[in-house]
């Protein structure tokens, strides 16, 4: 079978256009994964609790909350590229804020401030979107995977190296690689513009509309199903190892969580690059969505109650594995029953979705990690996957059911 990542079907002056903004984007990722392994710790060295960490992450997403959506709307009336500057900005100053912080209250000012412009991700899907076919929408999504899961590799892994020279060690070097992220969409990138969409004031009964259409409802419930299950998990992780597991006699810190997270990264790469496409073609997107959700169900079973790190990483790599083919297939689907001058548009509220679950799980994942109930942590993330796979059902069921309507009514 060919490689989810293969170009063949895919026009080569729009190749183009996808790599250009695939690298930009994986030089986002590696400044933000970056930081993944090291806030929590660094958070703790200026007084911080697992529950006020966990609030640091919660305004964050109030911030991008606001904001998300605004800025998907806004790059399908004044283009992709000034809002994407706009986003990399932020982020860049954001960093430099927290590097010199020295208080606990700087660190919440400099994560509201990325919070505010964090329409990176959101603005590189409706660019993608825009230069694809519907039926290249998911080969095409899932490249922002493949960005995220080669980033995921070599950020934590520059943390963890960086950590041994001190926290502000490696926020400036996410800092650095902000700055390249600015000059790359400076110099290189095309911008991109839905000159079919109507310049409407940004309105919430907009949002609604399209959020509660019979062919998206359902999709959106899925998707914040998996945010929050994804919050808590990358939320609560640094915190957990460093409760349960142990590494030559002392417990896990941001060096050994950044290799895990660096080998998470790659296995999550292998999961795109090889497996996601034929999956998809077999089985379609809504069964691939199942499959995650149950992987993940799975994945944190084995977790549970575990401190040997070999049981623990065998654990990981099936969240991994789930996480990985859950984003592409979700976003694909939503793209795709999606009207094409909506793309900005639905992609912000998945953003909206994801800033709300980022804004309700961190300070859940803190509460339990600080009471030290690390089990029922992750039972949560069980909870949360079962969840997922009844709402998986119930996209199938209702595609199917439209289906058969289509083949009567032919």
């Amino acid at each position: 079978m060919e490689p989810y990542y293969s170009w063949s079907k895919i026009k080569m002056k729009d190749n183009k256009a996808l790599l250009t903004i695939l690298l930009i984007i994986f030089v986002d990722i590696l400044g933000f994964s970056v930081m993944i392994p090291l806030l929590p710790f660094y958070a703790q060295s200026l007084g911080a609790s697992p529950l006020a960490i966990g609030f640091i992450a919660s305004f964050y997403g109030i911030a991008s909350l606001i904001a998300g959506p605004i800025l998907g709307d806004l790059s399908d009336k004044y283009g992709r590229k000034p809002v994407l500057l706009l986003s990399q900005i932020g982020t860049f100053l954001s960093f430099i804020l927290l590097a010199l912080s020295h208080n606990i209250f700087l660190v919440f000012v400099a994560r509201v401030l990325d919070g505010f412009t964090s329409g990176n991700i959101t603005v590189a899907q409706a660019y993608i979107s825009d230069v694809t076919k519907p039926e290249e929408r998911t080969k095409a999504m899932g490249l922002i995977g493949a960005a995220f899961g080669l980033g995921f590799i070599l950020g934590p892994a520059i943390s963890g190296a960086l950590a041994q020279y001190g926290h502000q060690a490696p926020i400036w070097a996410s800092a650095f690689l902000s700055l390249l992220s600015i000059i790359g969409t400076i110099f290189t990138l095309k911008d991109q513009h839905n000159f079919d969409r109507v310049k409407e004031k940004v309105n919430l009964k907009k949002y609604l509309e399209v959020s509660l259409k019979f062919e998206l409802k359902d999709y959106f419930i899925s998707f914040f199903i998996f945010s929050l299950m994804f919050s808590v998990y990358m939320s609560g992780l640094a915190l957990y190892c460093e409760r349960t597991l142990i590494y030559k006699g002392r417990p896990f810190g941001p060096k050994e969580v950044g290799y895990l997270l660096s080998y998470a990264g790659f296995a999550s790469l292998i999961v795109q690059l090889g497996i996601v496409e034929p999956m998809v073609k077999k089985w379609g997107e809504v069964k691939v969505m199942i499959i995650g959700f149950i992987t993940c169900a799975l994945a944190f079973s084995v977790i549970s109650g575990q401190t040997a790190t070999t049981i623990f990483v065998a654990g990981l790599t099936l969240n991994v594995f789930g996480n990985s083919v859950l984003r592409p297939s979700i976003s694909a689907s939503i793209s795709k029953k999606a009207n094409r001058d909506e793309q900005g548009l639905v992609f912000g509220i998945s953003q909206t979705l994801m800033s709300f679950a980022t804004i309700v799980a961190p300070p859940f994942s803190g509460y339990l990690i600080e009471h030290g109930l690390n089990t029922t942590w992750c039972y949560s993330i069980v909870f949360f996957s079962l969840l997922g796979i009844l709402f998986g059902f119930k996209c199938h069921f209702k595609q199917s059911h439209h289906n058969q309507v289509v083949e009567s009514e032919g």
